[in-house]
Formats: structure tokens, C-alpha cells, sequence
């Protein structure tokens, strides 16, 4: 029996606003510093342990894209429509400006809460942002870590992957090690919607960089569908 469109949009939805929520909330709740917080290693496992829990509970809905870079990625890859990937991203963006309403509603409850730049776990980059990465890096960054991203979730969901089942372990784990070399220089997207998200609520220099976390992942993205498609599993 096919899985009906609101089913998979509401996977969607429900999947990107954990991704945001957990992954997110760990930088801004549990903190950064590693002496009295999870520091980076520990928000980096939030985020890939986000994408291996949700690949679990919605991947047989909608496939657990809860980015639009993979959606537009597997469109490239000829492995999904054009028309269902449109209303996958609708509901990535609202789920992940929910994720971040609802870290917004539970951390500026707290008395030492301010709304300072790139809020919520925004990324960013630039004088003021974590090491201070220039523009050129951050793009270089985002749009290889997302190269590599999509490659690793091409290949543990091929058909010929004997090792399938294992396809949700490999690419959260994935996530983890981009997010532990990559924190320091952009915050790490390659996900628009995990970065459209917190900018939408923290507005300022995160609303005005966001453009970079849609661009550089998409253009990741459709270069690794293009060498998977043409290269690596040409037949």
C-alpha cells in the first residue's frame, strides 16, 4: 500500500523539527564548552544521533530526508520527482522553523536568556562567528562536506548495498564527523532548512547569511548526484 502525501509531509515535518530541536538545542542548552557542557563532540553526536533516530521512525514513511539538499539530490539522481520533492522541502522549512520556535519558547525562559547574533544555533560565518572563517571557505566547506554527505547516503541506500539496514547508523554517523571538523568554520548546514530555521527567529547578521546554507549545500548536493549517477554507479 503507497504511503499517502500527507503522511510523507508530515514525516518530513516531524523529522526536520527534531533535527533542529535536538541537534540545535545541544549547542544552545547544553552547551559548547566542553568543561562545562557536551562541548563539540557532544553537539556533533546530537545532530547525527537526530538523523540515525529519525531514519528509524519515518525512514519507511518518506525515506527521512529532513533536508532539501537530499531531496533535491536524489530529484538529480533520478531516484525521486521533481513534484514530490517540492512539497518534501515545504514541509523540511516548517518543520525546522518549528524545531527552532520551540527551542526559542524553552530557552528564553531561562533568566540569563538574550538574543544575541546568530542565535539558536544559527550558522554563520565571518568576523564575529566561532573562528572567524572567511566567505570562501565557508562555501568550500559546506559545499563538500554536503558532497560527502550525499555519496555516503547514495551508496548505503543503493539497492546493491547488501549492508542496507545499516543505512540510517552510516549516514548519522557521517553527520558526526562532518559536524566535528566542520562546527568551527560555519556551525555546519548542508541542510537549508536546519539553517533557514533558527536565522528566521534570530533575524540580523543569521537572516542576512542564510543565503549561503541554500546555496553551497544544493550546489554539494547536485554534484555528488551527478558523479554518482555518471561515475560511480554508472552501469
Amino acid at each position: 500500500m503507497e504511503t499517502s502525501k500527507f503522511s510523507k509531509f508530515t514525516a518530513e515535518f516531524l523529522g526536520t523539527l527534531v533535527l533542529v530541536l535536538m541537534g540545535c538545542g545541544s549547542a544552545v542548552i547544553a552547551g559548547a564548552d566542553g568543561t562545562t557542557g557536551v562541548g563539540l563532540l557532544g553537539i556533533s553526536f546530537a545532530f547525527g544521533l537526530s538523523v540515525v533516530a529519525m531514519a528509524y521512525a519515518i525512514g519507511h514513511i518518506s525515506g527521512c530526508h529532513i533536508n532539501p539538499a537530499i531531496s533535491i539530490g536524489m530529484v538529480v539522481a533520478g531516484r525521486m520527482k521533481a513534484g514530490e520533492a517540492a512539497y518534501y522541502i515545504v514541509a523540511q522549512i516548517l518543520g525546522a522553523i518549528a524545531g527552532a520556535g520551540l527551542l526559542y519558547l524553552i530557552v528564553s525562559n531561562h533568566p540569563g536568556f538574550e538574543m544575541k547574533p546568530w542565535a539558536l544555533g544559527s550558522n554563520g560565518w565571518g568576523t564575529g562567528y566561532l573562528d572567524e572563517y572567511n566567505t570562501t571557505a565557508a562555501f568550500i566547506a559546506e559545499a563538500v562536506f554536503t558532497f560527502i554527505f550525499l555519496l555516503v547516503i547514495f551508496g548505503s541506500t543503493s539497492t546493491k548495498n547488501i549492508n542496507g539496514g545499516f543505512a540510517g547508523l552510516a549516514i548519522g554517523l557521517s553527520l558526526v564527523l562532518i559536524h566535528i571538523v566542520g562546527i568551527k568554520i560555519t556551525g555546519v548546514s548542508v541542510n537549508p532548512a536546519r539553517s533557514i530555521g533558527p536565522a528566521v527567529l534570530a533575524g540580523g547578521e543569521a537572516l542576512k547569511q542564510v543565503w549561503m546554507f541554500m546555496l553551497a549545500p544544493v550546489v554539494g548536493a547536485i554534484l555528488s548526484a551527478v558523479v554518482w549517477k555518471t561515475v560511480l554507479e554508472k552501469n
